[in-house]
């Protein structure tokens, strides 16, 4: 299974007032192992930036005034991700941004089905308490010590670890096969849970081992230990 964990970097809020992409960073995993493919792409939005958006991220005009326009990128960027499910920290904010940018090319949205929302699992999973990243990092105890501003490479590759936190922890080469087979009936949401035997195991000891421990009990005298736990 390919997902694609992902994130972006804007100049504000709602593409509809004019606000646009400016990073996308993105990082690969493979059956919830990270292959080590990226991508990223600073993005030129074509308009300034406005000081609260660049007190977040800490790209500028002058940084992007030599970029590539969205419309240059969007093919590799579609050609990245293919039909791959986008693992995205509130999904909703970056898929609508994404398809604002791909609508204005006239191509094709990217269906909300295609993306997992993190934040989501993380407000179920533990209703009440903090669901940022950066909570969830310290939850996990994942390092985000280089997350000075927002980037949009760097917290992909740190969502990437905290989605494997949140789905159970999976690490490479204990994946779990969707295959119900005698195996893996016993797996509950990625995790292992006991299964009873449908016959118990026969005794491995035999009548003159059996007769040979009653012996030596009884030389103990009546207040050996052995008979108060027997």
């Amino acid at each position: 299974m390919r997902e694609i964990v992902l994130d972006t970097e804007t100049t504000g809020f709602e593409p509809s007032e004019g606000d646009r992409l400016v990073e996308i960073g993105g990082v690969e995993l493979f059956n919830h192992v990270p292959t080590g493919r990226v991508y990223h792409q600073y993005i030129n939005p074509q308009r300034s930036m406005p000081q609260s958006a660049f007190e977040v991220h800490g790209l500028g005009d002058d940084f992007l005034a030599d970029k590539p326009l969205f419309a240059e990128v969007a093919e590799a960027f579609l050609d990245f991700i293919g039909d791959a499910k986008l693992v995205i920290h509130n999904a909703a904010f970056d898929m609508k941004f994404l398809n604002a940018e791909l609508g204005w090319l006239g191509k094709p949205l990217l269906p909300m089905e295609q993306a997992i929302d993190t934040l989501a699992i993380a407000r179920r999973k533990f209703p009440g308490s903090p669901a940022s990243l950066d909570a969830l990092c310290r939850r996990f105890g994942v390092d985000n010590s280089a997350r000075e501003k927002h980037g949009a490479l760097l917290d992909s590759e740190i969502l990437a670890e905290v989605y494997l936190e949140l789905i159970g922890g999976q690490q490479p080469g204990l994946e779990l096969s969707s295959v119900q087979t005698p195996s893996t009936q016993n797996v509950d949401n990625g995790h292992l849970r006991a299964r009873p035997r449908p016959a118990p195991l026969p005794s491995r000891v035999s009548e003159k081992e059996k007769a040979a421990h009653a012996a030596f009990v009884e030389s103990l005298g009546q207040s050996a230990l052995w008979r108060t736990v027997t």
